[in-house]
């Protein structure tokens, strides 16, 4: 979530208002997701929406900085710093094996049985045929960068 605007927050650079009106209607939906209604729906449940919406985010920032090259560094920085993006997400998908990573949190050991990582991790080709997978996280179906 972006920190709260206050007269002191440093200036937007340049650039800022191209891709601003993405940014605040993914932070619409961001806000929408929090305030839906849980009732009915698993504990987990309740945050996969808001997942997605943070991974959406932090693939614009990446993808305009790093792929398409549109926008500066100073404009990327502001963007973490105001956490439009997340730093430690963007990290892994510099990194060949993590291109499509859903989230940091299924590749870190500690949260999974016997120290390994999701099942969402796990390719396609390796799982049983016609067998649905989903990660108890995030709610992702296979960011395995092998698939």
């Amino acid at each position: 979530m972006p920190k709260i605007k206050t007269l002191k927050s440093k200036k937007a650079p340049k650039g800022w208002e191209l891709i601003e009106p993405t940014l605040n209607e993914l932070m619409n939906q961001m806000r929408d997701a929090e305030n839906e209604p849980h009732e009915g729906k698993r504990k987990p449940e309740t945050l996969w929406t808001i997942y997605k919406i943070h991974h959406q985010m932090s693939r614009y920032v990446y993808e305009l900085f790093y792929k398409k090259k549109e926008i500066s560094r100073e404009l990327y920085d502001y963007c973490l710093q105001e956490k439009y993006g997340d730093e430690n997400l963007i990290a892994k998908w510099k990194k060949p094996g993590y291109e499509r990573l859903c989230c940091v949190q299924c590749i870190h050991g500690k949260d999974h049985n016997f120290g390994g990582v999701c099942i969402c991790r796990v390719p396609k080709q390796k799982l049983e045929e016609g067998k649905i997978i989903q990660c108890t996280h995030c709610g992702c179906r296979g960011c395995a960068s092998g698939d």
